[in-house]
């Protein structure tokens, strides 16, 4: 059951609905506040929203280059498989 969870982040509160949970909804709001607060530090006197573009494509940036490790460690995976089932099959030939 999805529930309404209040946030803040740059000083902006915001009303979302989700059921992924207390816990969950809290470590993404941490995660997203420690981002913001690491560009402010490194960018100081930067507008709000340049702040939040920034952060949205550094954390999108995360995203992708973690998807793609995955992604590129799935298939080494499976031609390992593959590869497995082929000595396997040369050796009852």
């Amino acid at each position: 059951m999805k529930k309404n969870y209040h946030i803040k982040i740059l000083g902006q509160e915001f009303t979302v609905l989700s059921d992924s949970g207390d816990e969950h909804v809290e470590s993404v709001m941490a995660y997203v506040n420690h981002k913001v607060m690491e560009l402010e530090s490194r960018v100081p006197n930067t507008s709000t929203l340049n702040i939040a573009i920034l952060t949205a494509l550094n954390i999108a940036d995360e995203y992708i280059k973690l998807f793609k490790g995955n992604k590129e460690e799935v298939y080494n995976q499976i031609d390992r498989q593959v590869q497995n089932l082929i000595n396997l099959i040369d050796e009852v030939s």
